[in-house]
């Protein structure tokens, strides 16, 4: 083991995972299902995606979207369960990291919303809450 790889188990790839994997990891991970139509739209827009896998096999993953220019969003962290508590977040979080360092000039804004405690993940890449000066919002769209 070295420290570049800590489980030779795992292995990063630094590409966009297809509409079928990225719906199963958001899924086993416990985030929101996205239909196939959303994701088959969405994924092509990615900025910068970074994949985990285990033997091959994709157990985890994040993304980065936004303009390229002025906004990015840290989006869809996701680790199977059977995975977790391994330290692939920070993994994938190195990696997404490595990218807004190495592109993102220096007046762009990169934003994130934590649910739960991943905020204290994030909070140790150099993330902090902005609230009360701005407060997070979505809108769902009606079904």
């Amino acid at each position: 083991m070295n420290s570049q790889n800590p489980d030779p188990h795992y292995d990063v790839l630094r590409q966009t995972p297809s509409a079928e994997t990225y719906r199963a990891l958001r899924t086993a991970a416990g985030l929101s299902a996205k239909s196939e139509e959303a994701a088959l739209r969405g994924l092509p827009n990615s900025l910068f995606a970074v994949q985990i896998l285990h033997r091959g096999e994709p157990v985890g993953m994040g993304r980065i979207v936004g303009d390229g220019g002025c906004f990015y969003q840290v989006v869809d962290i996701a680790v199977r369960p059977e995975h977790q508590g391994r330290g692939l977040g920070k993994r994938i979080m190195r990696e997404l990291m490595a990218y807004v360092q190495a592109e993102v000039p220096a007046s762009g804004y990169v934003s994130l919303i934590a649910d739960g405690q991943a905020q204290h993940l994030y909070a140790q890449f150099g993330f902090e809450p902005t609230a009360p000066r701005s407060v997070g919002m979505a809108y769902r769209r009606p079904a």
